[in-house]
């Protein structure tokens, strides 16, 4: 059954169809009075974008709403609602598209990884040769493990925090109350939440992959360029910058920084979404042994993909 998007509400239906299908009223939520869900008449583009925003709306709607039936109303008559034959579909349906993302972010993640690995300076063409090819392979083979042993991680901590929370429950309320994501909840959202909350992270490396933050500038651009507003407030100071000069290319790695941050952020943002019920401090420590299972992987396939410079790269570029 669907929810509201905003109090996560049970719902019946997102929306009611008149004759057309493009003819459609949105339901109003009975405890915030609110639309259920806005995003039914949104386009693949701006739901793209709130993905990349992190925006809790645009997840539940994916999650839990998308695919869901409509109420179609023919001569005044209401559609009966979904049996249970079309929940099981659209649980096929999820896996299906699960399938797909996943495959999708790894290659995506190989080819940002090889790039990393293997620069190549934008005035030479990339022909590719029996070794490149083999080496790519590498690199996407252990890429899938890697994706492989944090997502299986995550899976079965969350098992068990869910076991213990409930217990807990059990034995303090004498009784355990699930919200309404918790009432549908299935495995198979924690991957595809995971693969969603990537999106942020994959589309910023894949923008430093094609524009690669320049080393070095021109000393006669630097004269040039008119004082920050820190140097402003601060003239002459020492301290102002150091400061500044933490952000120089070459000491600040814009790479690293994106998959530590905001891959951090953006999987634990994932995986709050669908453990809406759970503490946050579990949350947070499932991700966290994720990520030690994933660099304790990441160690051992960093030592077949080359030599100490390779690895030590390898072992830099596969945070979460």
């Amino acid at each position: 059954m669907p929810i509201c998007i905003f109090c996560t509400t049970a719902t019946p239906y997102l929306y009611t169809t008149y004759e057309s299908e493009h003819n459609l009223r949105l339901e109003e939520c009975r405890n915030c009075k609110a639309f259920v869900d806005p995003y039914v008449e949104f386009d693949a583009l701006t739901l793209f974008i709130d993905l990349i925003l992190l925006k809790r709306g645009v997840f539940r709607h994916l999650l839990y709403n998308r695919g869901s039936e409509p109420r179609r109303l023919n001569a005044g008559e209401p559609k009966k609602p979904p049996k249970k034959s079309a929940c099981r579909e659209r649980e096929l349906n999820r896996k299906a598209l699960l399938l797909k993302l996943a495959g999708g972010l790894v290659l995506l993640d190989s080819y940002i990884r090889w790039c990393y690995l293997n620069p190549i300076p934008a005035s030479e063409p990339i022909i590719w040769t029996g070794p490149l090819v083999t080496q790519f392979f590498l690199i996407f083979a252990g890429t899938l493990i890697e994706s492989l042993a944090f997502q299986l991680s995550i899976l079965f901590l969350t098992f068990l925090v869910l076991k213990l929370v409930d217990t807990y429950r059990l034995w303090r309320y004498k009784k355990v109350a699930h919200s309404d994501p918790r009432q549908q909840f299935t495995f198979s959202l924690i991957p595809l939440s995971l693969s969603y909350a990537s999106l942020t992270k994959y589309f910023l490396l894949f923008l430093l992959t094609i524009w690669p933050p320049s080393s070095a500038y021109p000393t006669s651009t630097q004269a040039t360029l008119s004082p920050t507003w820190l140097e402003a407030l601060f003239p002459n100071s020492v301290w102002v910058n150091k400061v500044l000069h933490l952000l120089d290319d070459d000491k600040l790695d814009k790479e690293w920084l994106v998959r530590n941050v905001v891959g951090g952020m953006s999987a634990g943002f994932g995986l709050r979404v669908v453990l809406d019920d759970v503490p946050s401090l579990f949350t947070t420590l499932i991700i966290l042994v994720g990520w030690v299972v994933k660099t304790v992987v990441s160690n051992a396939v960093g030592r077949r993909i080359g030599d100490a410079t390779l690895r030590r790269a390898w072992r830099t570029y596969s945070i979460p």
